[in-house]
């Protein structure tokens, strides 16, 4: 794997590099020491891990992330340990204390392979139906997040967009449900009603309703109405 490093301080990236050295599928590809050189080394260099300082000269490790429309695998190296909640919300996939100890850093690395094994599908990308091991890339704003689409309970229209909901969190995508629905298989994500899909695999409880549907409580203890319309679909699609 190709690893970029960027921190300001000379002996923090020394240290880094020599651990580096040490294990034979990583490759050093550049260094970097703040906001301005870590976005052009993204950039030019495309490397599969950042392993990223927070605090540098002219702002924040969040601050090269910000202006990535893509970023790679990030490892957070940092003296400090209060920014662990916001790093992991950034969608990091480990956050090392310096002094890196070795057993941590090997850790990180691991996660870091994994993660390229399995490289995550775009929701909106053409081709065949995502299946429930499957990961996307989502993003909302500033925050970004890899999912598997088991992870995801249901999609619900949001105006013009589609508002995803997961793991107690939810990203809005500028993408309509019927956009989204033809990438997603249709035995996992049921039309529930015109305006929400729901994965099945996360129904908690089925309930007769008095329009003559359903209610489904998910297993994050939210509801979902399934129309008259849909009712009979989904008797058929759930009966032995």
């Amino acid at each position: 794997m190709r690893a970029l490093i960027v921190d300001d301080a000379r002996l923090a990236r020394q240290e880094l590099r020599t651990l580096l050295g040490a294990i034979t599928d990583v490759e050093l590809v550049g260094e970097a020491d703040d906001v301005a050189s870590a976005r052009t080394a993204i950039a030019t260099l495309q490397p599969d891990v950042l392993f990223l300082d927070i605090q540098l000269p002219s702002g924040t490790g969040f601050d090269v992330l910000d202006a990535l429309e893509a970023a790679p695998c990030v490892v957070f190296t940092t003296a400090y340990d209060q920014y662990a909640v916001r790093a992991f919300e950034a969608n990091a996939l480990d956050y090392l204390v310096k002094p890196v100890e070795p057993a941590r850093l090997a850790q990180a690395l691991q996660r870091v392979r994994a993660q390229l094994a399995a490289p995550p599908a775009d929701i909106d990308a053409s081709g065949s139906p995502l299946g429930p091991d499957d990961r996307v890339f989502l993003r909302d704003g500033e925050r970004c997040w890899f999912v598997t689409l088991a992870e995801i309970n249901r999609i619900v229209v949001d105006g013009n967009y589609s508002r995803v909901w997961f793991r107690n969190e939810h990203a809005l995508l500028a993408r309509s449900l019927a956009a989204l629905e033809t990438r997603l298989n249709p035995a996992q994500f049921f039309r529930a009603n015109r305006n929400t899909l729901v994965n099945l695999r996360q129904v908690r409880s089925i309930e007769q309703s008095i329009s003559d549907g359903y209610l489904l409580t998910l297993k994050d203890g939210s509801t979902v109405d399934v129309s008259r319309r849909q009712a009979r679909e989904l008797r058929d699609r759930l009966a032995l």
